[in-house]
């Protein structure tokens, strides 16, 4: 699919729709000009059109085998590679992201649908559990068999600084597919050209693999029309989000005001506390504090796992301060990727410069911005809630303790976050141990000696945490857990083994483990 073919249309039942709301395009942050060609924002019969086919296609999916999602996931991710050009080119246009960082989302989302595909296919996820009737015993013990149901059709927002891995076939995307349940993307809008190609891939594999045409869709829209009317159809069972805590939060407000509340997957940002120990300081703090620098303004500072605010003890830590302040001053500009979030950063930085020192440039040009490092004694932060909230863009900010206990105090008045950073020694670790314990309860993850920015996709990793930086801190979403979002447990007792899934027979036809009386067999 070559950038020249971009048509601005929706995508509904494996055709491309032209939408009945507001026009509205594409820009290229560096000079803000309007990229071709323009959009027109989905209307409530579209809506209706791609809920009803997704409704169509829910109960052959839920029949479908992990084998033949394995199979669409993969057909997804192959194409995605064959058009990996396409999609940097026009990815580069829309969020004046580098090549390099696009040329690694591309296998970053391959790869995660691969990985996806493989889960599916191998079956341990399901939590087959069979427990074998025993009419012998006082009182009779029922056969119960249970096994996790995909949920139904499900609402992904694509997020505004991830323009393919958290974007149309991107995690939430995989994961949901994965479990089996057809999937309404609401394309961001400051890359719609990107969605749409994605879109067209996404597409082509569904018709190719022989999936209903209600598997996917693709709706466009530059306001909150669309995505309200999706999160509150009344056949939609489930959303995933990443963006902002306020786009979040509404989400979540309008779920749970339905008749049926469904569950909202958000992952709504976070600071990402760093914690810099004192041997650490003392063997290399010129390296930590360089370190720190890059990884703060990497991107531009838009990513969820930047480190936004950092701890030290000030005794130990002056001359990583000040190497850190020489990063900070010598830095360039930085792209922010829309408009929108180079506005709130310049009000973001306009209420913290009025509660910490402040170094750094002022304001960029257009949607360029200087880093910036914001400094404040321990006793501050305790004072002003504020001083711990996200600000996205390349900023962070420095707290200095004037003891361990204090930034123990300051660990546990934490919010809940993604992640948790620890740079120190292993004597620095044994002597911080209560450090761990705390910060576990913080965090949905927990680091040791390198920085949050960069999220490895495995089958270990948790990229959530306790709210207000997700919705549910038991979730993630990324990794290979992300699929337990979209399943819900279903227990059946005394059933014949034909009308049972097939995961549940005794046959055990599509070979996925089963834990039978409590002892896995495959």
């Amino acid at each position: 699919m070559a950038v020249e073919q971009l048509a601005g249309l929706s995508l509904i039942e494996g055709v491309a729709t032209k939408g009945g709301g507001a026009t509205f395009s594409g820009y290229n942050p560096t000079d803000g000009n309007a990229l071709e060609p323009f959009y027109t924002s989905a209307s409530v019969t579209d809506v209706e059109h791609a809920v009803a086919a997704a409704v169509k296609a829910a109960e052959f999916l839920a029949a479908s085998s992990g084998a033949d999602r394995a199979r669409l996931l993969r057909a997804f991710a192959d194409g995605l590679d064959a058009a990996a050009e396409s999609l940097i080119e026009r990815a580069m246009l829309e969020t004046a992201l580098t090549r390099p960082r696009l040329t690694g989302e591309v296998a970053r989302t391959s790869g995660q649908l691969r990985l996806f595909a493989r889960v599916a296919e191998e079956g341990a996820w399901l939590n087959a559990r069979i427990d074998m009737a025993d009419p012998s015993r006082t009182p009779p013990k029922p056969d119960v068999r249970s096994v996790l149901r995909p949920l139904g059709p499900v609402v992904v927002f694509g997020a505004s600084n991830f323009p393919l891995a958290f974007s149309v076939a991107g995690g939430d995307t995989a994961s949901a597919l994965a479990a089996g349940n057809p999937v309404i993307v609401k394309a961001h809008p400051a890359h719609p050209g990107t969605g749409e190609l994605v879109g067209h891939i996404v597409n082509a594999a569904v018709a190719r693999e022989g999936f209903p045409a209600g598997t996917f869709a693709l709706l466009f829209d530059a306001g909150y029309e669309v995505g309200a009317a999706l999160v509150q159809h009344p056949e939609i069972k489930a959303v995933g989000f990443t963006g902002s805590f306020r786009g979040g939060r509404a989400l979540m407000d309008l779920a749970a005001k339905r008749e049926v509340p469904i569950p909202v997957y958000a992952e709504m940002g976070s600071t990402n506390p760093v914690f810099v120990l004192p041997k650490a300081l003392a063997e290399r703090s010129a390296a930590l504090a360089a370190d720190l620098q890059a990884s703060f303004t990497l991107g531009g500072g838009q990513f969820c796992t930047k480190p936004g605010m950092v701890f030290v003890e000030e005794q130990h830590g002056r001359a990583f301060v000040e190497t850190l302040r020489s990063k900070v001053a010598a830095g360039g500009a930085f792209s922010l990727l829309t408009a929108g979030i180079a506005k709130q950063f310049e009000h973001e930085l306009a209420e913290r410069r009025s509660l910490a020192k402040t170094l750094g440039a002022e304001r960029g040009e257009g949607h360029a911005a200087q880093s910036v490092l914001f400094e404040v004694s321990a006793e501050k932060f305790f004072e002003d809630k504020r001083l711990s909230e996200e600000v996205f863009g390349p900023t962070t900010l420095l707290v200095q303790c004037d003891s361990k206990e204090q930034m123990m105090a300051a660990a546990r008045g934490l919010e809940g976050h993604l992640t948790a950073t620890i740079l120190g020694t292993p004597e620095d670790l044994a002597e911080h141990a209560e450090l761990i314990r705390i910060l576990e309860q913080k965090a949905g993850r927990v680091i040791f000696n390198a920085f949050p920015t960069g999220v490895e996709v495995n089958h270990a990793m948790v990229h959530g945490g306790p709210y207000p930086a997700t919705s549910d801190g038991r979730s993630t979403s990324v990794g290979s857990l992300a699929i337990l979002r979209f399943a819900r447990p279903v227990a059946f007792q005394g059933m014949p083994q034909f009308a049972l899934p097939p995961e549940l027979q005794d046959a055990n036809p599509r070979k996925v483990p089963q834990l039978r009386d409590g002892v896995l067999a495959i």
